[in-house]
């Protein structure tokens, strides 16, 4: 069996966790992860109270899972607000795949060579955890 094979069976019986709306991601562990990010973001409510303080270098990301992408108050960058147009919302599992690498995700969602993304960091592993979190701060939680 082919590398390639053996990953795209792994993938077929992985994507069922994230499609019955249950998060494969540990909040717990999450929170601890956030570590790496709040030094661009925080998490602050619609209603001014911060959950966790951070930069302010990329958007506040409370209230993200759900959320088209692009369209909260903040500057960015025009290849992520075309994935938005394109119909690209926040989920867990988008979002952990996402912040693997951010351009590398943008290349291949907007099928374009030359995408690219604001954000420079690549959460290699932790990424689901990372997205279980929002979510659990999220206005839904």
């Amino acid at each position: 069996m082919t590398r390639t094979f053996a990953a795209l069976i792994a993938l077929s019986f992985a994507a069922p966790a994230f499609a019955d709306g249950h998060s494969t991601g540990d909040a717990a562990a999450g929170e601890k992860e956030f570590n790496k990010c709040k030094a661009c973001h925080m998490i602050e409510s619609d209603a001014g109270e911060t959950i966790v303080k951070g930069g302010k270098t990329g958007p506040n990301l409370y209230g993200v899972i759900g959320r088209t992408a692009g369209t909260a108050d903040f500057r960015y960058g025009d290849d992520l607000v075309a994935a938005g147009e394109a119909g690209l919302v926040w989920d867990e599992a988008n979002l952990a795949e996402y912040t693997k690498d951010p351009r590398a995700f943008l290349r291949e969602y907007l099928d374009d060579s030359k995408a690219k993304s604001k954000m420079a960091f690549k959460l290699k592993k932790g990424g689901e955890d990372v997205a279980a979190y929002l979510a659990s701060v999220g206005p839904q939680s």
